[in-house]
């Protein structure tokens, strides 16, 4: 079933919305959210999370885990009703994309309204890593499924992470809409530069995870620049925080320079175009620090090209004849 609006139209719609729902947290975070007292961080602790309640309450941890898991499961319904209908991927929205669309913005609302009056998410009762590497596996599984069309390492492909990405192509669906409502509801909806751009951020992801089986989910363009979005965000975060930026926008742009850049069409004159620029720009900022930590690009770029490849290896290892033959033998056994 397709609407007069289709999947294109769709996306640019949806990218204003995802710029008024960051507005809409800025006016209220100046109109209404008053400066609640939060936990201070212990001793001890290298990564905290410190928008969090030092007296939540009762309410406070209930509504934000009602939220997400009503939030999670609407559209993991809708994920799983996509599938059994078999749709093709069409120009057109399908009912489940306006459902999922509208289940998103719902949702977006009333995770406005739940911060303004019990302010707390989800940071209350896990850890900040799990919200970090949610993403990160989001990240790299990318990359997995991506292999094929656009190579992991200057539009060459791997041929083992090819064939490990046909079962993530089925399932990655739940796994992605897990990972970005987790984030969306870990933290509270308030106007600090890094909270401002993460959500502007978890916006798009939850658009582009509407938008399954259209064309505009697919759209290469589209998908690099949700892909790219990271390195703003890292650089937003680590500037709030006095992390050191450079090591998180050089490692993420590094993805890019190496692996993203190949899957867009463009010519290979401007693919040296971006290399110049690149080159330029990290040659520039290592000599103002008079070359200390140069090698830090390899940290970001080394952990998802190595994960990438990693989970790669570990499907094709459980798909493999040895493991089948492995778990009938224990079957027929027992």
């Amino acid at each position: 079933m397709n609407t007069e609006i289709n999947s294109s139209q769709a996306l640019k719609i949806g990218i204003l919305a995802s710029v008024f729902f960051t507005i809409l947290i800025w006016v209220t975070d100046q109109l209404w959210l008053q400066e609640p007292i939060l936990l201070p961080k212990p001793e001890g602790i290298a990564f905290w999370y410190k928008w969090q309640l030092l007296e939540p309450s009762f309410m406070s941890r209930l509504t934000a885990w009602i939220l997400f898991l009503f939030h999670q499961c609407s559209i993991w319904w809708l994920i799983y009703k996509a599938q059994q209908s078999q749709p093709k991927y069409t120009s057109g929205l399908h009912w489940f994309n306006i459902a999922a669309l509208m289940v998103n913005a719902i949702f977006i609302l009333l995770h406005l309204i739940q911060t303004s009056i019990w302010y707390d998410g989800l940071a209350q009762d896990v850890a900040e890593v799990s919200a970090q590497w949610s993403v990160i596996v989001l990240l790299f599984v990318v990359l997995i499924m991506e292999n094929q069309r656009r190579g992991m390492f200057f539009g060459k492909p791997l041929n083992f992470v090819t064939a490990a990405a046909h079962g993530l192509r089925k399932y990655h669906g739940y796994y992605f809409a897990w990972a970005t409502i987790y984030t969306f509801w870990y933290h509270p909806m308030i106007m600090t530069q890094g909270h401002a751009f993460g959500f502007f951020y978890m916006f798009l992801l939850l658009l582009q995870g509407s938008l399954f089986f259209t064309k505009a989910h697919l759209n290469s363009k589209w998908t690099t620049f949700v892909e790219v979005m990271v390195v703003i965000h890292a650089l937003m975060v680590a500037l709030m925080i006095g992390h050191n930026w450079p090591m998180f926008v050089f490692g993420f742009l590094g993805i890019f320079m190496v692996t993203q850049l190949y899957g867009l069409p463009i010519s290979q004159k401007m693919r040296m175009f971006l290399w110049g620029l690149f080159l330029a720009f990290y040659f520039l900022v290592y000599n103002f620090q008079e070359w200390e930590n140069f090698y830090e690009i390899i940290f970001i770029t080394s952990t998802e090209w190595g994960c990438a490849m990693l989970l790669s290896a570990l499907i094709l290892f459980f798909q493999s004849d040895f493991i089948k033959h492995l778990f009938t033998t224990k079957k027929i056994q027992s």
